[in-house]
């Protein structure tokens, strides 16, 4: 696909990855681990000033990148264009995160300890009952949580701009800096805004599925669905429904590979759908949404519509020379549940550890080898999981009697500790071997079950 650059060795540093080196293709066929690149005993020092690092985007990704950085004594760059941005995102993110960031309490929403997994033919099935009670999902909105990690990452000592990245010229050495482009937004600028540029040593493209970044250094495209979202302002009385409560919709009406979802904000809720395959059709699944959750937000009325790409698996080249993707960027979206937030604000905070860390605290110019210890660290760490979600989508995402039998499932308890022990801690919990093979029994009976109703339904409708 696209061509890496490649730096001619030089004595006494360390040396940039051959062009020839393999990159880690998409986590969902055979995966070969970002290759293990040994580093010297010394690399070049900075002189007068400490290591500088842009990073492009002022989302999760971007602004835990550019905290870690700061913090870790990197001048720092933070460009986002819309301070005041909203993607349209479910906002749910898992318990870990809150300690893990040290997110304050007061810009989560709402904590969500009840959830219900709704089928095609409407049979819901309440999940959550494993939770213990300290336990919980929290519903965050996105202008709120990307502008509280911006502010933060200010505060630890980062610049951050207004602004819009345009481009970047590509250094023709190893120590040479990139040079930005963008037009500046800062209230003295006019509407118009104004073009300037930045010399910088590295840069972190965190600018999401449309990244400029990755375009920047030829990272190959990747498969994307679209979100479409309403928030939905319903009265007080229909609030209280979803105070603690969110729902997921599934079947072809709302998506035909994704669900559908009722999240609850501070005084709305938000409602949505996606889809890969079909993204000419999404307001008709949309419409479906709405019309399956009609007798429970009946009377609200549309607040904020929002759409966006979002990535389906990782770009096939995520680092190149000193430049690194993370979060949508660099595809890190799972399957199945189309969750992005903590992997976002995790990859860029792990991408930000390996710079500070090759850096010597930003003493010393980095390389690719030092970035790839990110990537090399996040495959070990994260592809089972992303693999565990894709073959969950691929087995019950494909019909509606896959769906039927996956909802059935999550009435099973041991289903439900599993799926939230792994959601709510990032990991994938390993299982007790005899109830896995119950419950690999019960999956194969709830298929057919399933199945064969279908049959029935088709010689009633003949």
């Amino acid at each position: 696909m696209a061509s890496s650059m490649a730096f001619k060795p030089f004595t006494g540093l360390r040396q940039s990855t051959p062009a020839t080196s393999p990159e880690t293709p998409t986590f969902f066929k055979t995966i070969k681990i970002s290759p293990i690149i040994k580093a010297g005993l010394t690399s070049p020092k900075v002189a007068g000033r400490n290591l500088r690092v842009a990073v492009i985007g002022g989302g999760p990704a971007g602004g835990c990148a550019a905290e870690t950085l700061a913090k870790g004594g990197i001048e720092t760059f933070l460009f986002e264009r819309k301070l005041d941005n909203c993607k349209p995102c479910g906002g749910a993110i898992p318990l870990c995160m809150v300690g893990e960031f040290d997110l304050p309490v007061d810009i989560i929403d709402r904590k969500v300890t009840k959830m219900k997994m709704i089928s095609p033919s409407n049979v819901a099935v309440d999940i959550g009952r494993t939770l213990k009670p300290h336990e919980y999902i929290g519903m965050v909105r996105r202008e709120v949580l990307d502008q509280y990690l911006r502010e933060r990452a200010a505060g630890s000592g980062a610049t951050v701009i207004n602004g819009l990245f345009l481009k970047m010229d590509i250094p023709k050495s190893p120590s040479a800096p990139y040079q930005l482009h963008y037009t500046a937004y800062d209230g003295k600028t006019g509407a118009a805004g104004e073009k300037r540029t930045l010399e910088v040593d590295a840069v972190i493209g965190a600018d999401g599925a449309n990244s400029r970044v990755a375009k920047s250094i030829s990272a190959g495209d990747y498969e994307y669905a679209i979100a479409f979202q309403e928030r939905i302002k319903i009265p007080d009385s229909k609030m209280t429904y979803y105070e603690d409560l969110a729902e997921m919709y599934v079947g072809d009406d709302v998506s035909p590979d994704f669900y559908g979802w009722v999240f609850p904000k501070c005084d709305h809720v938000a409602v949505g759908t996606g889809t890969v395959t079909h993204k000419s059709d999404i307001k008709k699944f949309q419409l479906a949404t709405r019309i399956r959750a009609m007798d429970k937000i009946e009377g609200g009325k549309i607040i904020r519509v929002e759409a966006h790409p979002i990535p389906e698996h990782p770009r096939p080249k995520r680092v190149q020379g000193r430049v690194a993707l993370v979060g949508d960027a660099a595809g890190y979206v799972t399957k199945c549940s189309g969750e992005g937030i903590y992997f976002a604000a995790k990859s860029g905070r792990m991408c930000a550890e390996a710079i500070v860390e090759g850096s010597e605290n930003g003493k010393r110019m980095v390389n690719e080898a030092d970035l790839r210890k990110y990537l090399q660290k996040w495959d070990k760490k994260y592809w089972p999981t992303y693999k565990v979600l894709d073959v969950l989508q691929k087995v019950f995402y494909r019909s509606d009697p896959a769906r039927e039998a996956f909802v059935e499932m999550c009435a099973d308890e041991y289903v439900q500790k599993m799926t939230f022990d792994s959601y709510l801690y990032k990991t994938v919990v390993p299982g007790n071997p005899l109830d896995d093979l119950k419950l690999a029994v019960r999956t194969v009976g709830s298929l057919v079950r399933a199945y064969g109703l279908k049959r029935e339904m088709e010689k009633i409708d003949a």
